[in-house]
């Protein structure tokens, strides 16, 4: 074994790798780019070698410069993790001809499936069943659009070479062809290097399910079982599992016998997962892709299995055989995955950025968080929008889903919006007890997702951090240090009126007085008398006799302030808002009219401008094409009308909620 092991990614997966690497005795090497100088799995290393800006294509997408920090940190291997690098040639070529191992399969492996036209064709090859569609070599947007109407629609465009939910589309009408394929095709180069792209029959009911694969450089190829992956997101996981309910054990024997047809057809060593379509419909299960590299979902699998897939990845680098036969290899009990990404999903999971203030992982029997942010962790617009993952670990999938839904309150991520309220609606939902199938989250939030309960008492209850928080720092009573509450709002007769914005831009209003020693919070017609004490992070409310404590924070950042409030009933986040700014910013947007501007929905990067200046338009018309997080994101314009104000230009970096374009209507001529 190798002493010196460079791991080419960064994030939760560069930090997990580096614990298998302490485990095994070796020297970790992390990489970074001035985005991650302080990252937590720079730390987390023994030792880091800068690798350049924080574009990805100036770091960690140059196989170059990942060489130069393997030779500079004097790494005998490199492991590429999930993304990035992981699953390219260019790497692997520059690996072996320095005489530095590649932890990951072969480069003929590698290219062979890194096609999903090529992969689907070796399927048919080999008996494997594949969904009806388009997997030909001729990409001339007319013979793409002939051959949807062929298969028929709906019909679904997916990069070639993707992966991870990116360079995917549904399209459900001729007229919406054209403009979906031009967007694969731009996500596809900008994700991938490759706007190569096929179609296949979008099916009505599909259950995303995979299989394990392990395999070593001597002819050695087992499966580690199957995977439910069912519960996405514009085509990215949310939620997996292992193993997967309702299948039959016909099902199940099916699946790993197609899975390891596609491995031994091109002689596949490392860990790889074949990802399978399963047609709740019709019974029928397709081969998908077969992902050549860690899968972001392995915890669950080394939970059910037992074994630790990054070490046998590292063993089977060296040349080691498995230690293993198929017939030796068991399952118990469930495992359930829950991916933590910087998001707001009360806004249309809107990308979020920031600093993370603070960072407490949950823990307990049956569960385990792989991370890779801590407290002072910056979250850029740079990189893929997942945090952390929460595994929880049971005899039965009912423990397991508890177990997790109890991790993900327990879970204090403050600083930045994330998903983790909405991640444990998503397994307390009855219908996660039944099949589940890829429409599980626009079924079960049609009109989207809003925090659960009456929001009025959390903004009592932050109204009332605010107001306890400035009367310690005046260290006074605020009826005698009027100074400080001019701070956090405007003192009336009636008390202190404190004001708040939600992650959706609507306005509350609280009031806060003092009576005797407890206090009176009004949220339009929530009325609470309370007692309560602020003990640095620790906010202790009592109402008629029921107790609770929360965690109380305010961040200030870009001169923006947030109010975080955090128990196990969930996280709430919200804007403070100066009245006299608020009354100003009120009379500007009626001075401009209304529904005539296009706003940046998060920060990112403008990738595509498609109008002008003077341009007529017309509402919905597409304006904008701004990058965040990874994946595009398409401005429309919002009405009928000429362009009077065109703010950005492509390259250019935005903040949520930057005014792009102002068009001129009817109503405001």
């Amino acid at each position: 074994m190798f002493d010196t092991l460079l791991i080419a990614n960064r994030g939760e997966i560069a930090c997990r790798i580096a614990r298998t690497a302490r485990q095994l005795g070796l020297r970790s090497v992390a990489v970074y780019s001035d985005a991650d100088r302080d990252a937590r799995h720079v730390a987390e290393c023994d030792a880091a070698v800068r690798i350049g800006p924080a574009e990805a294509a100036r770091s960690y997408l140059d196989a170059q410069v990942i060489l130069a920090a393997a030779r500079a940190s004097g790494a005998q291997a490199v492991h590429p993790g999930y993304g990035f690098l992981s699953e390219s040639p260019a790497l692997i070529d520059a690996c072996e001809a320095a005489g530095i191992v590649f932890v990951g399969p072969s480069r003929e492996a590698i290219r062979r499936m890194g096609s999903k036209i090529e992969s689907k064709r070796i399927a048919v090859e080999h008996g494997v069943p594949v969904v009806p569609g388009y997997h030909e070599d001729d990409q001339a947007d007319a013979v793409l659009a002939q051959a949807a109407a062929r298969i028929g629609w709906p019909v679904l465009i997916k990069a070639s070479a993707g992966g991870g939910g990116k360079g995917m589309r549904v399209v459900r009408q001729p007229a919406d062809f054209a403009p979906a394929l031009a967007t694969v095709r731009r996500e596809a180069k900008a994700s991938f290097g490759d706007d190569r792209v096929l179609l296949e029959r979008y099916l009505a009911e599909p259950r995303h399910l995979e299989v394990q694969l392990l395999g070593d450089q001597h002819g050695h190829l087992v499966h580690l079982f199957e995977r439910e992956c069912s519960i996405q997101r514009n085509h990215q996981k949310v939620i997996e599992e292992a193993p997967a309910a309702h299948l039959s054990e016909v099902q199940r024997e099916a699946l790993y016998r197609h899975a390891l047809a596609i491995g031994q057809a091109i002689g596949y060593h490392s860990a790889g997962t074949v990802e399978f379509i399963h047609d709740a419909a019709s019974g029928d299960t397709f081969f998908l892709e077969m992902n050549t590299r860690l899968q972001v979902e392995h915890p669950v699998t080394e939970a059910t299995v037992g074994l630790d897939l990054v070490e046998w990845q590292l063993r089977v680098a060296t040349g080691e055989p498995l230690a293993f036969t198929q017939a030796q290899i068991a399952r118990r009990g469930w495992a359930i995955e829950a991916r933590v990404c910087a998001e707001d999903p009360a806004a249309g999971f809107t990308p979020e950025v920031g600093t993370v203030v603070v960072c407490d992982e949950p823990a307990g029997e049956g569960v385990r968080v792989d991370s890779g942010v801590r407290a002072g962790s910056a979250v850029t617009p740079h990189y893929d929008s997942m945090l952390a993952k929460v595994i929880a670990f049971g005899d039965t999938r009912d423990q397991a889903a508890r177990r997790l839904s109890s991790a993900l309150g327990a879970y204090r991520l403050l600083g930045v919006r994330s998903n983790l309220g909405f991640l444990a609606d998503l397994v307390r939902a009855p219908a996660f007890g039944g099949p589940l199938s890829t429409h599980y989250i626009e079924r079960g939030f049609p009109g989207g997702w809003v925090p659960r309960g009456d929001a009025a008492p959390a903004i009592a209850q932050a109204a009332l951090g605010c107001v306890l928080a400035a009367q310690s720092s005046a260290q006074a009573s605020p009826w005698h240090a009027l100074g400080a509450w001019r701070l956090l709002g405007d003192v009336v007769p009636a008390g202190v009126l404190v004001l708040f914005e939600d992650a959706a831009r609507n306005l509350h209003r609280a009031l806060v007085r003092r009576q005797g020693v407890g206090w009176w919070v009004e949220v339009g017609d929530c009325r609470m008398h309370v007692a309560a004490r602020l003990d640095g992070q620790r906010l202790q409310i009592e109402r008629e006799g029921v107790r609770e404590a929360f965690t109380f924070l305010t961040a200030r950042e870009a001169g923006t302030e947030r109010v975080w409030l955090h128990s196990e009933q969930g996280i709430h986040a919200f804007t403070r808002i100066d009245r006299t700014a608020h009354a100003l910013a009120a009379a500007a947007a009626g001075k401009a009219g209304e529904g005539n501007v296009l706003r940046a929905p998060m920060p990112g990067l403008v990738a595509a401008v498609s109008t002008a200046t003077g341009a007529r338009v017309r509402a919905g018309e597409p304006l904008l094409i701004v990058e965040a997080m990874k994946m595009m994101h398409t401005l429309a314009a919002p009405a009928d009308g000429t362009v009077a104000e065109l703010r950005c230009r492509v390259g250019d970096s935005v903040r949520g909620g930057d005014l792009l374009v102002t068009i001129e209507t009817e109503t405001t001529t």
